[in-house]
């Protein structure tokens, strides 16, 4: 399967395992893997074999599996010692990849050559798709087990057999992929530096004083020391846009109102109590206004108010959030106003409107009122 030189295939491969018991180890009952072209993602080459442990104890202790991986068909398989050439050969001088391979996979395989005093194969490199997915995907797809992952795309179920979930494996990649590809093709500003609620860790959360102008500064939240600003899913509006704030040159200061989630609350309340304490810490007599709004008889429908922000060029407002309608097919497109005008904007916030929104927490202190503005950067509204 060529030199090691030539061997740019990626070689994906899972092993499946008995069970771990105190004080023994797992081994290997199957290995499968499929080299893939990097260029087009195709499937090349695929070897597959199920695997007999060389304690014989551990076959008759087998329970036996639905997906095949049963006590008779291991006692019949081969040794790993009779396909160690096979797999040395697929392995050695490749990238490898694979759904938690670095800390599983791995050492699996190690181990295995290790017991029949073998050198193992070494890897040009290798890819772990749960690490990389964590990274790049974030926990939309909940915990990243690839049996998870495989639901949320809406595909088969994972058997847990070699061959079947590495070709899972690199099909939930392309579909990953996929969805990053096209959140590329947006503006930076609902892909970059957001956190989903359920992604904050609430210890995290820390303010700083940082500087603002003519000397003065202002109080900064932030998550795992980064600039804390939250993406939401489909929040629901309660309340449309209003215009009763204005500007101090009496332009209305547009917001609209959503409903809040308790995991949302939970990372509010908690930027609120730090912005709290820092403000008290200072001295301030301002009056706190909380961010979640809790009305009496209401308390089990928490608000919260979303701002939208404008710029002023030669005296012309602009909206400065930037805004986009979902259709129900799924396409979203940007939405270019002429002109300010609340009326007009109001059509696309009617109670009951589900909206994507990515907003900045900015605390504030300004004459004799503090608390937490959630300003929007974008949103996307959704027309069902």
């Amino acid at each position: 399967m060529g030199s090691n030189d030539e061997r740019s295939e990626i070689a994906f491969f899972d092993v499946e395992t008995t069970m771990p018991k105190a004080n023994q180890g797992c081994a290997i009952l199957e290995f499968g893997a499929i080299l893939v072209c990097p260029m087009k993602l195709e499937e090349l080459y695929k070897y597959s074999s199920l695997v007999r442990p060389a304690d014989p104890s551990l076959i008759y202790s087998l329970s036996p599996r639905s997906n095949g991986i049963t006590p008779d068909a291991i006692a019949s398989a081969p040794y790993f010692a009779e396909i160690s050439n096979a797999v040395y050969d697929l392995l050695h001088g490749r990238i490898w990849a694979g759904h938690n391979i670095i800390s599983f996979d791995h050492r699996m395989i190690r181990e295995a050559f290790e017991e029949i005093n073998r050198p193992p194969p070494e890897p040009k490199w290798i890819i772990d798709s749960l690490v990389l997915l964590r990274q790049r995907f974030g926990k939309r797809a909940g915990d990243m087990k690839m049996d998870t992952l495989a639901t949320y795309f809406g595909l088969r179920r994972q058997i847990h057999r070699s061959l079947d979930d590495v070709r899972m494996n690199l099909e939930v990649i392309k579909y990953c992929a996929t969805v990053l590809f096209l959140e590329s093709s947006l503006p930076d500003i609902f892909t970059e530096s957001w956190v989903s609620p359920d992604e904050v860790w609430l210890p995290d959360i820390s303010a700083s004083l940082v500087p603002f102008y003519h000397g003065r500064k202002r109080t900064k939240l932030l998550h795992k020391d980064i600039p804390l600003q939250l993406c939401c899913s489909r929040l629901i509006v309660r309340f449309g846009i209003s215009t009763k704030f204005v500007d101090h040159a009496g332009r209305p200061r547009l917001s609209f109102v959503v409903d809040v989630d308790p995991t949302l609350c939970r990372v509010l309340d908690a930027c609120d109590g730090v912005v709290q304490k820092m403000s008290l810490d200072s001295d301030s007599g301002s009056e706190w206004n909380p961010v979640i709004i809790r009305k009496n008889g209401f308390s089990n429908y928490p608000t919260a108010r979303l701002r939208i922000s404008t710029v002023v060029n030669e005296d012309v407002a602009q909206y400065a959030t930037e805004m986009y309608q979902k259709k129900p097919s799924g396409a979203a497109q940007k939405l270019v106003f002429s002109k300010f005008d609340a009326a007009e904007l109001g059509r696309f916030f009617e109670p009951g409107t589900f909206v994507d929104a990515y907003f900045s927490l900015d605390p504030y202190d300004y004459q004799q009122k503090a608390g937490i503005r959630l300003v929007a950067k974008g949103l996307i509204i959704h027309s069902e």
